[in-house]
């Protein structure tokens, strides 16, 4: 797998479209801190990290409010081949604002609303509403 990012994106998507309760993407830093700006944004109900030995685990808990998913629709911005930068002057607003796009900044990974509270730019990971 090249993009462990866009694999943890097509989980979530493929199993909201699935009216799945949770779904498991395997584990890394970065996946684990787009997880939990997901479910700190009421996106996601929430996660959990399991331990194996050769690889551990995230465990996502998906949320629905009246067997409707949160999350309509959740896309990759920055690509492995072509990467997206925006300063916090430049960032783009998802659905006039109804929804988030996730950044790596030099603070960590942000929601685009802390970032512009930060005033620190970076890489788009993400678009979520």
């Amino acid at each position: 797998m090249t993009d462990p990012i866009s694999d943890l994106i097509t989980r979530i998507k493929n199993a909201n479209l699935a009216r799945h309760a949770e779904v498991t993407a395997p584990h890394s830093k970065m996946a684990e801190a787009v997880v939990k700006i997901l479910t700190s944004n009421n996106y996601l109900a929430g996660y959990s990290v399991t331990e194996k030995k050769p690889q551990s685990d995230l465990v996502i808990q998906l949320k629905y409010v009246n067997k409707v998913p949160v999350i309509t629709d959740i896309k990759r911005t920055s690509k492995p081949g072509c990467r997206i930068y925006k300063s916090v002057l430049k960032m783009p607003r998802v659905l006039n604002g109804y929804g988030i796009s996730i950044v790596t900044t030099n603070k960590g990974v942000l929601s685009s609303k802390e970032a512009k509270k930060l005033k620190v730019g970076g890489e788009i990971i993400c678009q979520v509403w």
